[in-house]
């Protein structure tokens, strides 16, 4: 049986994508090993949002996909009691890569996370490496080395290493130049479709800005044809448009629902566009450099070589020079001039990574690079010019860039790669002469060691400089082993809650370690559940987006939480000690998920948390407490001002100055809490440890926190070492009666629902006989629940105090209560795509029609049918032309 032969282009392109894979694959974690970062040595990669969002979603995606997790696509019941998920699985873990944590233990989340990133880097760099070959024919080490470039540029290294899924975004961009070079050449209109789909399906934040960068791609590749008409123009413009146009609508289920969940999230904090100096824009350029807020464009020296190159190339085609010269300066320009950044990032300056798009430059470069190189190899005389460039810009560079963004080996580095490089050049040159593979693989080699070197090593210095700068996360370890069983020994959902506890290791907790939590942090954190949480008195920080657990028995009345986990502050920040305590569960009699509340408010809520939890409650629990007084570190009384706020000043440069005394007065046996959301001090508690309040305002809110217990004269003294100067009202002390609170919780559950069945996408309840008022749900009211009561209509779910609440019948008629819960966007959505999946069947009906009429011959263009019309002529003949 004769064994099939793969044509040579095949052949040569799954060479390119291997070589480019692991090249990228082999910089990536050398880079990580020398840093000591896991999974390689002691220190955590897991900073900022990787340890708070990305890992925990990922976790609770393991969760669903084994069956284990409380909700299902659609509802999410372990976080912020109850929110819709199905925009975060857009937002976070709709990558098909995010599928593979399934493989792995729970207890190894960060390894998956770690894996797939890996993955997704080497996929981009074989994506990368096939696409030159398509744009062009010629060497495939060439191609390989140069999409490893790409794969390991350094938006990658600085900020995409642990923004997992804008990986996704690093590969769509060169299939979706693949994309349009296919509509270009009039070639695989439905494996466009599917290829846009997938890759907005991903991420569709960083796809949007990989289909910006495609459309430029596109466009430069039209003006590369110097003989072209307007049909020739259109013709490709209209099939990448119809493309991008049904791919995206194929995914509008997902896409609609993260516009909407975007819309209803609470508002977070505003960006303010501001452009980097160029110095320091050049000096991104080099390696082993790294800054939060300026664009990462970093590029191996080889590949950099190459892109400085391509404008004193003489083998290159005067136009092809001018064309994507023009492009790489215009994408750059783009990204410090306003109205274009913002055009970029979908209108809306990020909070932080203000740079996102860098990766379509870094793209734009290495294809100019390669269309430099497939024409011919360089002669030194263009070598030298392109070093003299390079030159330039490190000078700028050395003379005008911040202080702290380049290493020690910064230039170093940067002299011996553009030194190696421009050698094994020389020696590719020569080797052709002399037609000598040895040479050949002696020059490789060379230009494999610049790249992996220098791209390790910016790998190395950025993991270190990242973790100097950001908040960081321990792996999984014996913490979180303690936290799962001792939640596990305790769930009993939906009898009643668990909650992972107010000592977080990470803002989203719940999904971590399980039980059903308070906590939540995502960018579509709803606006109700926000509001509602702090006028509870419920702490956040980052901006109001990472919702933190209340500890209060009064909430956890009100919130049906039967079980509480407890544990020490997290020992993997430096200022907490270290202890070996192991997790605890405290546990509340508690009314079920559905109560009865028989009028709703005539108020809403005001400032007090206290009031604002009986008034949810619809019990009065605090008694009230007596006067505070607060003295500074010299003993002097501070008064409040006219607003009723007593002011501190904080530091750490006078102690005495920045300490101050406060004495509450509850009567004796209350429980004594503490509310200070703008505080940011260390409070000496009379028992047990201190207590931390974080507020600052704008940032962080800092939560209520039980301070102690009223003793027989009722005085609770508290020392407190303000660090940031601050204020907080006089009414801040509250005095829970627990005696009280026992009563109104017997009170409450006697006229709650008798049996409760909740669902992945909702829940239904018994109520007694004669229920009248609103019966009301312990999850927020967000957008999306839809309620009925007993065989009456179904209608939008109501709020009461921000929480679900289902009407009930004058007349008392109604047993029951049952309510779904449906993103919104979603029908829409579906509409949408339903329109797409036509739009698809047209396309091949029309094809086959097409392909019956002409007797089967293939249509002109080569479209399969689209009937746009004859493709023009291959890139690779425009190109040549000269």
């Amino acid at each position: 049986m004769a064994v099939p032969q793969i044509p040579l282009g095949a052949a040569n392109r799954l060479r390119a994508a291997a070589l480019s894979a692991f090249s990228a694959v082999l910089a990536f974690c050398v880079g990580d090993a020398f840093a000591g970062n896991y999974p390689f040595g002691k220190h955590t990669r897991s900073v900022n949002d990787l340890g708070n969002q990305f890992i925990p979603f990922h976790a609770h995606l393991w969760d669903l996909l084994h069956g284990k997790a409380d909700g299902g696509l659609l509802l999410n019941w372990q976080s912020g009691y109850g929110t819709s998920f199905l925009p975060d699985l857009g937002t976070y873990v709709s990558s098909p890569f995010a599928l593979l944590v399934a493989i792995f233990p729970r207890d190894r989340i960060d390894l998956a996370v770690y894996f797939i990133t890996v993955l997704k880097i080497g996929a981009a760099a074989a994506a990368m490496a096939c696409l030159l070959l398509t744009l062009r024919g010629g060497r495939w080490w060439a191609a390989g080395l140069l999409g490893a470039s790409y794969a390991m540029c350094g938006w990658t290294v600085a900020t995409a290493s642990y923004n997992t899924m804008w990986l996704d975004g690093l590969i769509a961009f060169p299939l979706f130049c693949m994309v349009v070079e296919w509509a270009r050449t009039g070639r695989r209109p439905f494996l466009s479709i599917a290829v846009v789909a997938l890759g907005w399906t991903a991420n569709f934040y960083i796809a949007y800005m990989a289909t910006l960068g495609s459309a430029l791609v596109l466009i430069a590749l039209l003006l590369m044809e110097p003989d072209a008409t307007r049909r020739h123009w259109l013709t490709p413009i209209g099939r990448a448009s119809r493309s991008m146009v049904l791919g995206i609508g194929l995914t509008a289920p997902l896409l609609l629902t993260i516009v909407k969940g975007t819309g209803l999230a609470y508002p977070g904090a505003d960006a303010e566009f501001r452009p980097s100096s160029w110095a320091d824009v050049f000096q991104r350029l080099l390696p082993g450099t790294y800054t939060f807020s300026t664009p990462a464009v970093y590029l191996d020296s080889a590949a950099l070589l190459l892109a400085f190159v391509l404008p004193f190339h003489p083998d290159v085609p005067r136009r092809t020079r001018t064309v994507w010269t023009g492009l790489v300066l215009a994408v750059t320009l783009s990204m410090q001039w306003k109205p274009t950044h913002l055009a970029w990032h979908a209108f809306a300056t990020p909070n932080g990574s203000s740079f996102r798009q860098t990766f379509v430059l870094s793209g734009v470069m290495i294809i100019a690079a390669w269309l430099g190189l497939a024409h011919g190899l360089p002669k030194l005389r263009q070598l030298g010019w392109g070093a003299a460039v390079m030159g330039v810009v490190a000078v700028i560079a050395a003379v005008g860039a911040d202080d702290n963004v380049a290493s020690p080996g910064t230039y170093p580095m940067l002299v011996v790669g553009l030194a190696l490089a421009v050698g094994a050049f020389v020696l590719l040159s020569r080797a052709e002469v002399r037609r000598s593979r040895a040479l050949v693989i002696a020059a490789v080699a060379t230009l494999l060691l610049v790249q992996v070197g220098e791209s390790a090593f910016t790998n190395a210095w950025t993991d270190r400089k990242r973790i100097e700068g950001l908040d960081d996360y321990a792996p999984w370890g014996k913490r979180e082993n303690s936290q799962v069983a001792a939640i596990a020994s305790a769930d009993n959902w939906p009898t009643y809650r668990t909650d992972p506890g107010r000592e977080q290791t990470v803002n989203n907790d719940p999904l971590m370690v399980g039980g059903q939590g308070a906590s939540y942090y995502s960018s579509l954190t709803p606006d109700v559940w926000a509001r509602t949480l702090t006028k509870l008195g419920g702490g956040w920080t980052s901006h109001g987006r990472a919702l933190q657990s209340l500890d209060s028995p009064v909430t956890d009345v009100i919130f049906s939480v039967g079980a509480r986990s407890h544990q020490p502050l997290d020992p993997h920040e430096p200022s907490n000690p270290p202890t070996k305590v192991p997790s605890t569960i405290t546990r509340q009699q508690v009314p079920p998920l559905v109560t009865v509340h028989p009028d709703k408010p005539a108020v809403g809520y005001g400032d007090s948390p206290y009031s604002n939890q009986e008034l949810l409650l619809g019990h009065t629990v605090y008694d009230a407490p007596g006067p505070i007084t607060l003295h500074d570190g010299n003993g002097k009384l501070i008064t409040p001002d006219a607003d009723g706020r007593l002011h501190m000043i904080g530091g750490y440069e006078d102690p005495k100055r920045s300490t101050y005394k406060l004495d509450a007065v509850c009567p004796a046996g209350d429980q004594v809490y503490l509310y200070m959301p703008d505080v940011y001090a260390h409070v000496q508690v009379p028992v047990g440890p201190k207590i931390r309040f974080t507020g600052r305002p704008t940032s962080r809110r800092a939560a209520v926190e039980h301070v102690g217990d009223a003793p027989a004269d009722g005085h609770v003294p508290l020392s407190m070492r303000v660090l940031e100067s601050g204020a907080f009202r006089t009414d801040a002390v509250g005095c829970l009666n627990m005696g009280k609170l026992a009563a109104a919780e017997q009170q409450i559950a006697a006229t709650a629902a008798t049996s409760e069945q909740v669902t992945d996408d909702g829940l239904s309840a018994q109520l007694p006989r004669g229920s009248r008022g609103f019966a009301v749900v312990a999850a927020p009211a967000i957008s999306g629940w839809q309620c009925s009561a007993g065989n009456g209509a179904v209608h939008p779910g109501r709020p009461y105090l921000g929480l679900l609440a289902v009407p009930l019948p004058a007349d008392g008629s109604a047993t029951s209560i049952s309510c779904t819960f449906t993103p919104p966007g979603l029908h829409k959505g579906e509409a949408v795509a339903g329109v797409s999946l036509l739009g698809v069947v047209a396309l091949a009906g029309y094809g086959w029609w097409r392909r019956r009429r002409s007797g089967g011959a293939a249509n002109g263009g080569g479209d399969g049918g689209s009937g746009l019309g004859a493709s023009p002529e291959p890139v690779s003949a425009a190109l040549a032309e000269g």
